[in-house]
């Protein structure tokens, strides 16, 4: 089994260049097949570990999801958590803020959908735009804008200390080209043309813009606790398989302990029989 979680991994202590950093490679080992024959095992693994959250109702895991239009994060969220239960896992996709949110501050809208004990939370979009679309659109001047990675931090740092919530952070990169021959698909696709906004191509002038302030929020807020990871987006099948890997390294590093049975079992062993042979 491949293990991506040290390639990918940010290192908030250096600096980041996104436009070095290739959105095809997929590793000398890693091959579409592979994917396909590892899939229902990656399911497995993250259904068993779910099932142990759970159980244990001690510690919570929150997923966050980030990319440029078309990176993939509705993708991700359908092949990678298939093998996960409704009834322990959330998605929430973050969209442009109501006016009630606009009247409290920018983490007031994102604490309420974070993960209870027990279960998986995950973030399509999250509390990141507000270093991100803020800071490309000029919503807030950057005195504002700026204060928020620390502030996110803080937040993050709580989540983890005191909800026991523990945090994985993935950036989809993608190229332009990728992001425009998905934008085709969509418009040749009557099932994917829901996704098309008036927006997708106006947002593309931006592009720069976006990158610079992607590889500033990534490395001022990777984290121990709550790290990112840069997942190579342009290839869906390796982009799914390689965030399947680091959810099921990371819940096999949370030493999830699943509770002992609190009954007599042998009692109820016996009862089980003597209802049997009646």
């Amino acid at each position: 089994m491949l293990h991506f979680a040290n390639r990918f991994r940010v290192d908030g202590r250096k600096k980041i260049k996104l436009r070095d950093i290739a959105t095809q490679w997929h590793g000398a080992a890693a091959t579409r097949k592979a994917e396909r024959a590892l899939s229902e095992a990656q399911d497995r693994a993250l259904s068993s570990l779910q099932q142990q959250l759970y159980a244990e109702h001690k510690q919570s895991l929150l997923i966050i999801l980030q990319g440029l239009d078309a990176a993939g994060k509705d993708g991700v969220i359908k092949h990678v958590m298939a093998g996960v239960s409704p009834q322990g896992c959330t998605v929430t996709s973050f969209k442009r803020p109501t006016k009630e949110e606009l009247d409290h501050d920018f983490l007031w809208r994102i604490h309420h959908h974070t993960p209870r004990r027990g279960d998986i939370a995950v973030f399509n979009r999250s509390h990141y735009e507000d270093v991100l679309v803020a800071r490309v659109h000029h919503l807030v001047e950057k005195s504002v804008w700026s204060k928020r990675y620390e502030q996110i931090n803080q937040f993050e740092a709580m989540l983890s200390t005191d909800s026991n919530t523990k945090i994985v952070k993935f950036y989809l990169h993608m190229s332009p080209e990728e992001q425009l021959r998905r934008f085709k698909r969509r418009l040749e696709d009557p099932l994917r043309q829901w996704k098309i906004s008036e927006a997708d191509y106006g947002e593309r002038k931006f592009w720069d813009d976006y990158i610079d302030a992607y590889a500033d929020l990534l490395r001022k807020t990777s984290s121990d606790h709550a790290p990112w990871y840069i997942i190579p987006s342009d290839k869906k099948w390796f982009r799914n398989y390689s965030i399947g890997q680091i959810i099921i390294e990371t819940m096999q590093g949370m030493d999830i302990q699943v509770p002992v049975p609190t009954v007599d079992l042998a009692a109820i062993e016996r009862e089980y029989h003597a209802a049997v042979t009646t």
